[in-house]
Formats: structure tokens, sequence, C-alpha cells
């Protein structure tokens, strides 16, 4: 089973990219920080590669695909940040070809300069073990229906990379407290970004786009129906889509980031089966326990999970290649 959604950042890219306001992350005698805030997790498990391939067959994985986490996402001054990129890039191809195919990557891009982003995609596109980008859901207020993260998506497409997309817990003032940035926050994020692509017309243009959206898909299995509606009774809903939303829904990606089997249950009465795949989150404290034991203990075979796996990265089926995922 290949878990899609795992992260990984080299030590010497902790600092994170040019503008970034968090402060940058740090090891504390072993344990990884925020800036001051602690992530509850060690060090190692978010930067060595060693420790992730160990924990990857601790979990019962065959495979995971680790991509940077959501801090690193070159947004805040992408102008600056195309370094940081290339040398995670480039860091990124140089980890998963060394790890015996128990690991593929997923790349970062700007979002702001499609010249800059096709750049990258076209070297990752060449690069062995990497099998697309990972994004946020919202930049500057835009998401993926309009402007360059829009085509951004068509870039991938053509080099027939695959986007995982991650939300980024962008700050509110009424979310400043229980974690809420998260726990309500990150759903969201990722929600604005299946609407996006489902109401303005995204499959539509790109019907070949392997695109996955974590956590179960944020709240968007149980507004599909909101949004079915709303496409039927108003112009300004339909405009930017020639099919209703639940139809082009089924062409998503999902991962299995829910943490309660009824919400993974909807996501299945909404999804394709052949479209949701094992998630983790790993080593983040808000990950998925078991990501292996989850699903299948709530109705989704291991078999599947595999080979929806293999379909979103691009990969052949497993009697085809044995690795990466060979259990």
């Amino acid at each position: 089973m290949i878990d899609v959604h795992a992260h990984w950042l080299p030590r010497d890219l902790l600092a994170l990219p040019p503008g970034n306001p968090l402060g940058g992350m740090n090891d504390r005698d072993g344990e990884l920080f925020l800036g001051d805030a602690p992530l509850a997790f060690p060090t190692a498990a978010m930067t060595d590669i060693d420790t992730i391939v160990a924990d990857t067959r601790e979990a019962g994985l065959g495979a995971r695909v680790i991509s940077a986490p959501p801090f690193a996402f070159p947004v805040h001054a992408p102008a600056e940040a195309d370094d940081y990129v290339a040398s995670f890039n480039e860091q990124l191809a140089d980890a998963v070809s060394g790890a015996d195919g128990t690991l593929a990557g997923l790349g970062l891009v700007r979002l702001d300069d499609l010249a800059a982003a096709r750049r990258e995609l076209t070297r990752l596109a060449a690069a062995e073990g990497i099998a697309g980008i990972a994004v946020p859901p919202v930049v500057d207020g835009r998401s993926y229906d309009r402007g360059v993260p829009r085509q951004v998506l068509g870039a991938a497409a053509e080099l027939g990379l695959s986007v995982l997309v991650h939300p980024m817990q962008l700050p509110r003032a009424e979310w400043d407290h229980h974690y809420l940035v998260n726990l309500i926050g990150n759903p969201v994020e990722t929600t604005t970004a299946v609407a996006g692509v489902l109401l303005g017309g995204v499959l539509e243009e790109l019907p070949g786009l392997r695109i996955c959206f974590v956590h179960g898909g944020g709240c968007a299995p149980s507004l599909l129906g909101r949004w079915e509606h709303g496409w039927r009774s108003r112009d300004d809903v339909r405009r930017g889509s020639s099919r209703p939303p639940a139809d082009s829904f089924g062409l998503l990606y999902f991962d299995t980031v829910t943490h309660d089997p009824e919400v993974l249950t909807l996501l299945r009465a909404h999804a394709s089966p052949d479209r949701i795949v094992c998630g983790s989150d790993y080593p983040f404290d808000m990950a998925q326990p078991a990501p292996a034991g989850f699903p299948v203990d709530h109705g989704i075979d291991a078999a599947t999970l595999e080979a929806n796996g293999r379909r979103f990265l691009g990969l052949p089926p497993a009697d085809a290649q044995q690795r990466p995922g060979e259990s």
C-alpha cells in the first residue's frame, strides 16, 4: 500500500523560504519546533530519510510519497524563492532515488509565475522517483479556477505530473485559539480548492489531470449536494463549468485522513472508488493513526488502495512493477 501524504524537509532548508512569517523550523535536543512552538515529533521524522523509511515499514506500508511540509510552500516572497525551490527539488530527487523504491517524491513550484513553475516542473518530470508536485489550496486569495495557479495545473497535466493539494493553516482572527487554524482552517482551505476546480471547469479543460485533495477533501463531501443545488439554480454558479459538480467530483482523488469512519463512509458515497488513496500526514500530530489499517478496517481493501495510489502517481499496476508499494 502507498501512503501518498507524508512530509520531509532536509535540515539545511528548515529555515523555510524567504518571507516566511513563522520564524523557521529548528531542532532543539532532537525535537522539531516551528518558531517557538513545539511540533511534538522528533526532528529526524521530518529530516532523516532512514528514519522515514523505517517508520514507513513499521506502519505496514509498502511505500510513502514525501512532500514538503506546508510551511515550506514558496508563497510569501515567491520571486525570492527560486534557490530554495530548486534546492528542495534536487535534494528530494536524491533522497527518493536512494531509498530502494520505498519512497517517491512530490516537488515544490512557485504559483505566481508560470515560466518559473514550468522550469521546475520540467526538471521534476525528468527526475527518477518524482511523481509530481505538492501545492497549497489558496494563494493570495485565489484558488485553481483562475490565474497562474490554474495554468500550473495545466502544465502539470501536460507533463504527466500528479498534484497533491495540501492546506497551509492560513491565519484568521476567529481561529486564533483551540488550534482552530488547523481543526477548521485546514478543511476549509481544501474545500475552497475543491470548489474552485469543480465550479471553475478545470477538469473539463484538463481531463487528464491527476489531482488529490488531502484530509478526505475537507468539508467538500458534505457540501457537494449544496453545490449541486446551486449549480442547477444559479447562473453565476454554473457559469464556469459545463458539468454539474457531482459529475466531476468522481474524477478527483482524495486521501483517507478523515479521523472518523462515518466521514470516510460519506466520502466513499460521493467519490469514485478508484480515486480514494491511502494517506497519513506523517509525521505531524494530526496524522491518521494506523494509516494502512484505518481504511481497510472500514471497508476499503488494501489491493484497491494500492491500485488507486499507483494510478494517482502515474505508476504501472503492481503486477507490472513491484516498487514502490511492494508489500
